[in-house]
């Protein structure tokens, strides 16, 4: 190896470790946001067609549109209202004249008001009835017969199904922990220990597994399953320290019109956890680029989709670590790009239109874009350094090519996996 090779690879070397810094100094410092501002489009075209003639713009006729009326909203119709009349003191009803008042009208304003949660106690008192005739006579002694209660979720416990609800809905859908429930209780002059609550919680999973399994047959029943996971920190797992991960597995599918949540609790991120539950399922499945999830493509009747998102994301890094200096550059071109097919996504939004005409939209207007954007990587990635950003970026859409174009099959198939990132957070 030449002295001059050895001075270039330690510069490329000292390049990707001054990106990976900036990188991790806008991920602590800067802003969350994966939005980036609105480049010019004068400087960035797609695919660097730079020879090719400025088109004329198009000219449009905006047609007149009314605005809403700004303001509050009307509160909803359907709520019950509580009239109170005020009026002024009868020695107010005469005029300086010596007449009396007539009243002309009156003035509505509405205020809304909530009423706290009330604690209520259910007896249940059931009758007891017995023959007196047959008292002392029969060996058993007396036929006593009283009213069953009714059926409990919990037996012998004093929760109903309504409080079960609360403290389950408050938990997992409001994000309220079982000490502030418990907090909550006291002062209502209820005294529950969070133990208590903790209990309860298990044994209504328990008694609502056969509901969790219809639920997990309406997803299995396709067309398509968004997937995802999370690590997650379980505290007094037994068998496990504290600071092991575990993973949270959200599954989403069913009728597209009302699609089904499952969240799966695993101690493992290992394939095979998707695989088993997933087990009898034939169907579209969208997936990030983790390698987990390769076997599922291996599968018979499972046809992997990627996602854009990711493969957007890659290209934000590159942008959050360059340099101070504005430059426009290979990310910023795949950024527009990627953008232009979200534009043709919302196109269909704002249309309405089905899963057939949207099929049809992106065979037009979709597919001709992906075509010369795979083209335009292949010779970007020629002269991109492998190992920088750039290069593992271009590099992951490239693997992923196959399955981020997928969603050009099937009208229903959306271009990034965002609806279970959305439902996992």
């Amino acid at each position: 190896i030449s002295y001059r090779d050895l001075e270039q690879r330690k510069q490329a070397r000292i390049e990707s470790l001054e990106e990976r810094i900036r990188l991790l100094q806008k991920e602590l410092f800067g802003r969350k946001t994966e939005k980036q501002p609105k480049a010019d489009q004068h400087q960035l075209l797609l695919f660097d067609e730079a020879d090719e003639p400025e088109p004329e713009p198009e000219k449009i006729t905006v047609p007149a549109h009314t605005r809403k009326k700004s303001g509050r909203k009307p509160l909803p119709a359907e709520l019950p209202r509580v009239d109170v009349v005020l009026d002024i003191p009868e020695n107010e009803k005469v005029c300086g004249c010596g007449c009396e008042l007539s009243p002309i009208g009156e003035d509505t304003s509405e205020k809304l008001d909530i009423i706290p949660a009330k604690i209520l106690v259910i007896r249940y008192i059931r009758k007891k009835y017995a023959c007196k005739n047959c008292e002392g006579v029969e060996d058993d002694g007396p036929t006593v017969k009283i009213a069953p209660l009714p059926p409990q979720i919990i037996p012998k416990s004093i929760a109903t199904p309504g409080l079960l609800s609360h403290i389950i809905v408050s938990k997992f859908e409001d994000a309220l922990p079982f000490y502030r429930q418990e907090t909550i209780l006291q002062r209502m002059g209820i005294d529950l220990p969070r133990s208590t609550l903790c209990n309860w919680a298990v044994k209504v999973a328990d008694r609502i597994e056969p509901m969790m399994n219809l639920l997990c047959d309406e997803i299995r029943s396709g067309p398509l399953i968004n997937l995802d996971e999370t690590p997650v920190q379980v505290l007094k797992e037994p068998g496990r320290s504290n600071t092991c991960k575990s993973y949270m597995w959200v599954y989403r599918g069913g009728d597209p019109n009302r699609p089904v949540l499952i969240y799966q609790y695993h101690p493992t991120r290992s394939g095979g956890v998707p695989l088993s539950f997933l087990d009898g399922y034939r169907g579209y499945v969208q997936t990030d680029g983790y390698t987990g999830y390769d076997a599922l493509g291996r599968k018979d009747g499972i046809t992997l989709v990627g996602c854009w998102a990711h493969a957007r994301r890659k290209f934000v890094e590159v942008i959050n670590a360059r340099s101070g200096k504005k430059k426009i550059g290979v990310a910023d071109k795949a950024m527009n790009i990627i953008g232009s097919l979200y534009q043709i996504e919302k196109q269909a939004r704002e249309e309405n239109l089905g899963p057939d005409a949207i099929y049809q939209l992106r065979q037009e207007k979709v597919k001709p874009i992906l075509k010369k954007f795979h083209s335009w990587l292949l010779l970007k990635s020629d002269i991109t350094p492998p190992k920088g950003l750039l290069g593992k970026a271009i590099q992951y859409t490239l693997n992923h090519w196959d399955r981020l174009i997928r969603y050009l099959e099937d009208g229903r198939l959306r271009p990034d996996n965002n609806l279970a990132e959305n439902a996992i957070r």
